[in-house]
């Protein structure tokens, strides 16, 4: 049997530099500390980010492929290595903890939506394999995706708490693969926003669609639930009101604009990636609430679409990407109202489509 091609696939975490940095200015030394580690353990993942949209493809085994959910969770013992020793979930006898079950329910979420709604196989679109790894490091302040399984810290229990808890952050994390198995958007720039930005609209996905939710019953947040009560704030972002997620004073102020005018010209952060991500997340909760009914439909499939389609190119801006969603939309529901909706989603973020 011929071998699956897959590229080699960038390590991307959830909580975007600016955060940590802004923990580095504690007066709390502890807290300062465990910023510190989490930021250099990040800062050699970014790099590989960066140049994993030039990277050729490598083979997996075909006997990895599966066409069916398999999904498996591993225990790192707060050690920092991947997978760690196997949880068995679910075995007569065995009772898995809460982190891990929470970890499993995500991964299985996230194949369902692709799965049952796109009629995707995996991430990959060849049946992937599942994996995560909990209890990674010792207070570790992140979760990423390594390009082959799901990793999630503790949190450190003063602002953040287990990363497995919010639903969203598997969707987004697993959907960095599917994007870097489709359009592999560099991850720089206004490419490397739309590359957050897909993640968090399909991150929302995830758990709008395991909750059964429509548009106007969904909290449009990434991350609610991960903060501790000791943060002011609701979530990481927010797709509904970008700028507006956070406003503490050790964290800071949710830096994300909403609009075009608003665009944040910075080097940091790979160009800005977590903040300028606001412009596109907002344009699709615009075209998902002017669509009503269930997001993952007719929204979601323009947005999958495109994201999957050869048109888009790894370099794309904000105006490619709008252009192209306008033509999807087009091409899957002809010249009726969700023509229409794309074109005044971007319009509410001052972006015209000529």
């Amino acid at each position: 049997m011929n071998a699956v091609m897959h590229p080699v696939a960038p390590v991307c975490a959830v909580i975007p530099p600016h955060i940590l940095e802004r923990l580095l200015e504690s007066e709390d030394p502890v807290v300062t500390a465990r910023a510190r580690r989490t930021l250099e353990h990040d800062a050699v993942h970014r790099t590989r980010r960066q140049i994993a949209t030039v990277c050729g493809p490598t083979a997996m085994p075909a006997s990895e492929v599966s066409g069916t959910p398999r999904c498996t969770v591993y225990d790192a013992a707060h050690q920092r290595r991947a997978p760690g020793v196997e949880i068995h979930i679910g075995t007569a006898g065995v009772l898995a903890d809460d982190t891990a079950v929470r970890a499993h329910a995500g991964l299985t979420a996230t194949f369902d939506l692709y799965s049952k709604v796109y009629g995707r196989r995996s991430i990959d679109g060849a049946g992937l394999p599942l994996n995560a790894t909990v209890r990674y490091g010792e207070k570790y302040n992140n979760a990423f995706w390594d390009g082959e399984q799901m990793v999630f810290g503790d949190g450190d229990g003063g602002h953040f708490r287990d990363f497995t808890i919010p639903l969203d952050i598997v969707g987004h994390e697993l959907a960095h693969g599917v994007t870097q198995y489709t359009a592999n958007l560099k991850y720089f720039g206004q490419p490397g926003a739309l590359n957050e930005s897909v993640s968090d609209v399909f991150g929302s996905l995830v758990k709008q669609y395991a909750l059964g939710q429509t548009a106007d019953q969904a909290d449009w947040l990434i991350g609610s639930g991960l903060f501790t009560p000791a943060v002011a704030g609701k979530g990481l972002r927010s797709l509904a009101a970008p700028g507006t997620a956070y406003d503490d004073p050790q964290l800071g102020k949710d830096p994300q604009p909403a609009v075009m005018d608003d665009y944040v010209q910075t080097s940091r952060d790979n160009g800005g990636v977590h903040i300028n991500s606001g412009i596109p997340n907002h344009a699709f909760y615009h075209l998902a609430t002017t669509l009503g009914g269930h997001a993952w439909e007719r929204a979601g499939m323009i947005w999958y679409t495109t994201l999957t389609s050869s048109a888009l190119a790894p370099g794309a801006g904000f105006t490619d990407f709008a252009q192209l969603t306008a033509a999807t939309a087009r091409t899957l529901y002809g010249d009726g109202e969700e023509v229409q909706a794309v074109l005044d989603a971007w319009q509410n973020v001052r972006i015209t489509i000529a």
